[in-house]
């Protein structure tokens, strides 16, 4: 599982916890989150987010 770090203001979404108040599952890998999903923090679209390598 991976991690993605909103670049904007740092959030990260795990892709192992995934975010189940926003509906999205544990274990709901990046790919599989829409194109129109918003980080919960800031409200940037899913392509200013960068993978983080652990």
């Amino acid at each position: 599982m991976k991690k993605w770090m909103c670049v904007v203001c740092g959030w990260i979404y795990e892709e192992e916890k995934g975010l189940p108040e926003d509906g999205i599952p544990p274990g709901t890998r990046w790919e599989d989150i829409p194109d129109n999903w918003r980080c919960p923090d800031c409200g940037v679209s899913k392509q200013d987010f960068e993978m983080l390598e652990i």
